[in-house]
């Protein structure tokens, strides 16, 4: 890794702990005291910030190892192939990967289990700005990033969050804590956070059980 890769890696974990809205997030839900799962953790600039025995996963091994040198439990892995991740967590954090997943409703699915019970899946998404206008203008383009290959408004989002057994607490940015504010900025903001928990009694539709009915493989434990 090249001394400018470093100093770029050094100013991410700087611009991270920063953040107003990361910040606002550790806060609202204590989570430099909790047991974190971070998916597509990166170098660890989130990760970094959250409680004793957290847990980074990412698929770049130049990633784990800079992590590692820093102390921190960074392993490879992808969620929608093969991991190693055996232990439950108070909080899944995944925040920038969604909107690259193959399979997303596999994904929130597959998670489930790794969290305990009671836990709370915190998933950040860029998505379309309800004024869609606003993609005229760059600060408002990441939902449409190239390397993307889903793309979600803030209803869609929640609809594929819901539909895959979740139920939703908070649907919102958090570049503000009060509640108010934020309602007004989902009218303008390119990302949002989806808070939820595991909703026990999920069930897919009697429908939806006869269309997967000739499902194999990894599909077939969510019957």
């Amino acid at each position: 890794m090249s001394i400018e890769n470093k100093e770029d890696i050094k100013n991410r974990f700087i611009n991270t702990a920063n953040s107003r809205t990361f910040k606002n997030l550790i806060e609202a839900f204590d989570l430099s005291n909790k047991r974190v799962l971070d998916i597509g953790c990166s170098n660890g600039e989130y990760l970094s910030k959250f409680g004793m025995d957290s847990v980074g996963l990412t698929v770049n091994g130049d990633e784990v190892d800079y992590g590692t040198s820093i102390g921190l439990d960074i392993r490879i892995g992808n969620l929608e192939e093969d991991y190693d991740i055996r232990e439950e967590f108070d909080v899944i954090f995944a925040n920038n990967i969604f909107e690259h997943l193959y399979s997303p409703h596999f994904f929130l699915q597959k998670i489930k289990s790794k969290l305990r019970p009671s836990g709370t899946l915190i998933l950040g998404v860029p998505c379309i700005p309800v004024l869609s206008f606003l993609l005229r203008f760059r600060r408002f383009r990441g939902s449409l990033a190239s390397a993307h290959i889903n793309f979600f408004n803030k209803l869609t989002l929640e609809k594929t969050v819901e539909f895959a057994g979740w139920e939703i607490v908070e649907s919102r940015s958090f570049y503000f804590k009060n509640k108010a504010l934020a309602r007004i900025l989902n009218l303008v903001s390119p990302h949002f956070y989806v808070v939820a928990k595991v909703k026990s009694d999920f069930k897919y539709d009697e429908k939806r059980h006869k269309e997967i009915a000739g499902y194999t493989g990894r599909y077939s434990e969510f019957k």
